[in-house]
């Protein structure tokens, strides 16, 4: 801290900071002498402060709240419109961490314009009573008073959804990825009523209930379209008997998949599809908890033939191949192609355990483990749609132990070292190899990028490899092979089941490409399938 006082004339507010504005998204410069990056982090250490940056101009007290209410009770607020930068000082540290962790994965995205979030290095917001502050103290109390409204009581940890002007389809898998970040989904059942797609989904509680409804109630999927109108449901649980793309049990994996249609099995469920449940009037403070420039991030979704994918603010521009399209993931900004990798471990991460992990959801270029902290390195992808693929999917996946944290860098490329300046093999450029996944175009890989999953699918398998060979080499590293399955009409690919999800990553990594003879290098993916 260096003592100075800012005085900000947009609120008036006196307060003691470092300038934070010069915060590059906790990375590091590549500007010195050794080619590596060494300068300390900033924002990086939890705080229930969290520091916004990249607002737009015409930002409102209002929207800057909205960012952190989902999740939890944001107790102060300071504005620096000047410098379009805010500070949300949420209720508790835990709430701070959940919403810098969300973002981090999600870039929120305010009248088109990309936004930046991290901790700040101040524990707490000191303002004062001057009149311009009063407008952000206004603001807080606004969204306190509807919060203790009667009828934003949480009734129930089930809701009811309906999707208004479907003009594109949206999945059970869509709704998921929704919703699951504002807690996590237990059961969710989709079905058509009255020429509506409606879904009923469950929480844990229903304070998960309370925050998702708030938040996405009234948001459109895509641009004016699909839009969400949530209600309590008046069911207290849901009865799933099958694990489809109509119904989905989270607590049961070992439900049959039935023939797609979900069962339904509850004496009140007829009241809960009767008409009229759905509230007319909007949900009490829901209507300005985002407003709707504010863009709520699809997730997996595959239009029927010569049905194009709606525009996505800052979205799907920069795609060139086809099959990515139908992934429905919007890129992050054109040029963002950088992702800052945290919380490695620094003895067993190497440039070309990143390259393969992260060439699973596109193709790497190149790869920069940092000199003087060799727990992060810089990950440089073919473009900003394969950037957010990899930032959605692998941030919070556990890698050697440790949980890896993903964000946006600053970088626009990785620099390789100078002529005559050795980094210890630190940096790797990989832009010329034959292991690229997605170098041809209509790569059929697009269409099967998935989460990371315990369940690996192997292809490029030779007649002389058996079930034995495959099982005793996944368990050569001292991981558990808990099931095998060969495909019954192609004994060219298999299914195999890790212990765990990190034991599966780390197996992809080990043994993707693995040579077992014949010519034939083994091709490993995360499969959506279990056996």
């Amino acid at each position: 801290m260096d003592g100075s006082v800012h005085q900000d004339f947009t609120v008036g507010t006196k307060f003691y900071l470092d300038p934070e504005s010069q915060i590059q998204t906790q990375e590091l410069s590549s500007k010195q002498s050794n080619g590596s990056d060494s300068k300390k982090f900033k924002g990086d250490s939890p705080s229930k402060v969290v520091h916004i940056r990249k607002l737009p101009d015409d930002i409102t007290e209002t929207e800057v709240i909205s960012l952190g209410l989902p999740f939890g009770n944001v107790s102060n607020l300071l504005m620096l419109k000047t410098k379009n930068q805010a500070f949300l000082e949420m209720n508790c540290e835990d709430a701070a961490c959940n919403m810098v962790g969300y973002y981090s994965t999600v870039m929120p995205v305010i009248r088109h314009q990309p936004v930046y979030v991290q901790f700040s290095n101040h524990k707490e917001l000191k303002t004062d009573n001057s009149p311009n502050q009063e407008r952000a103290q206004a603001a807080l109390r606004a969204f306190g008073a509807s919060h203790m409204a009667p009828c934003a009581v949480a009734s129930s940890s089930v809701l009811r959804v309906v999707v208004e002007n479907l003009l594109y389809p949206v999945s059970l898998d869509a709704l998921c990825q929704i919703f699951s970040k504002f807690g996590t989904v237990l059961r969710i059942i989709v079905f058509t009523k009255n020429s509506q797609f409606q879904a009923l989904l469950q929480y844990p509680d229903a304070v998960c209930a309370q925050a998702a409804k708030l938040s996405l109630d009234g948001q459109n999927i895509y641009n004016a379209c699909c839009t969400l109108r949530i209600s309590f449901s008046k069911l207290t649980s849901l009865n799933v008997k099958y694990n489809n793309e109509k119904s989905r049990d989270f607590t049961r994996p070992d439900l049959p998949p039935g023939d797609g249609q979900p069962t339904l099995e509850h004496p009140s469920m007829a009241a809960a599809f009767a008409p009229g449940i759905i509230s007319a009037a909007p949900y009490a403070g829901a209507a300005q908890t985002f407003s709707p420039s504010y863009t709520i991030q699809p997730a997996v979704f595959l239009p029927p033939a010569g049905v194009t994918v709606p525009a996505l603010p800052g979205a799907l521009t920069s795609l060139s191949l086809a099959g990515a399209a139908r992934m429905g993931f919007p890129s992050l900004p054109a040029g963002v192609c950088v992702l800052l990798v945290s919380n490695l471990h620094p003895e067993r991460v190497t440039p070309h355990c990143l390259f393969i992990l992260f060439g699973v959801y596109g193709d790497v270029m190149r790869v920069k483990i940092l000199f003087n902290k060799k727990e992060t390195a810089l990950v440089q992808m073919s473009d900003s749609t394969q950037a957010q693929l990899a930032m959605s999917h692998l941030n919070g996946q556990k890698l050697y132990g440790r949980a890896v944290r993903i964000t946006v860098s600053k970088h626009m490329s990785v620099q390789l070292p100078r002529e005559g300046h050795e980094d210890q093999g630190l940096t790797k450029d990989f832009s010329n190899s034959p292991l690229h996944r997605f170098k041809k175009p209509g790569s059929k890989n697009y269409a099967n990028i998935f989460p990371p999953s315990a369940t690996l699918h192997l292809s490029n398998i030779p007649p002389c490899v058996v079930e034995d060979d495959l099982k005793m080499l996944f368990s050569s590293s001292g991981a558990e092979v808990k099931a095998f399955k060969f495909f019954q009409k192609d004994h060219k690919m298999a299914l195999i089941q890790m212990g765990s999800v990190e034991e599966a990553i780390e197996a992809l990594i080990e043994f993707h490409n693995h040579d077992l003879g014949e010519n034939h290098h083994l091709r490993v993916s995360f499969s959506k399938s279990s056996i």
